[in-house]
């Protein structure tokens, strides 16, 4: 079960008008805990269920405010970030043949999940949206300042060639 499950039942696909959802404060504390985020201030989803030949579309946008951790020193980030989404979801009939040898794909293809009988979870698709957007290793803007003054060497001080670097000027 997803920290912010919004089920949409199969049977009313594209009989739910445009969607806004956003999250409480108990779903936004374990979302962060999931993605790993110091905090999530703001977690809100606009999306659309459409009927789509073989399955459904889901189009819209994620919102959040959040903060992350610094991946070098630790200190906090903020950020606000908006990061829209496109997801088709195919029946099995829609879905290739698990037995064909080659499948080609090409970007279209790319986000297309299996639509499962008990309907689309649109609150989990919105939490994994954002877990793809977000920096991977988010860097303060202070970071190499602080490390620099800590000691820390950079990558051209500590790279590979420093060592001769540092007999050449002795």
């Amino acid at each position: 079960m997803s920290e912010f499950s919004h089920l949409i039942a199969a049977d009313a696909i594209g009989r739910t008008g445009p969607l806004s959802l956003t999250a409480d404060e108990g779903a936004r504390a374990a979302i962060a805990a999931r993605l790993d985020l110091v905090t999530l201030d703001l977690f809100r989803v606009s999306a659309t269920l459409d009927p789509e030949a073989g399955g459904a579309r889901l189009a819209g946008s994620v919102e959040a405010k959040l903060t992350q951790s610094c991946a070098a020193t630790g200190l906090p980030i903020s950020t606000t970030m908006t990061a829209p989404f496109v997801l088709r979801y195919l029946s099995a009939l829609g879905l290739p043949d698990e037995a064909d040898a080659e499948v080609e794909l090409d970007n279209d293809d790319c986000d297309v999940l299996p639509l499962e009988a008990g309907g689309i979870d649109v609150g989990e698709a919105a939490v994994q949206t954002l877990a793809l957007a977000l920096d991977l290793f988010p860097r303060h803007p202070d970071a190499d300042r602080i490390l620099r003054d800590k000691g820390v060497l950079n990558e051209d001080q500590a790279g590979p060639f420093a060592a001769l670097a540092a007999l050449k000027r002795s």
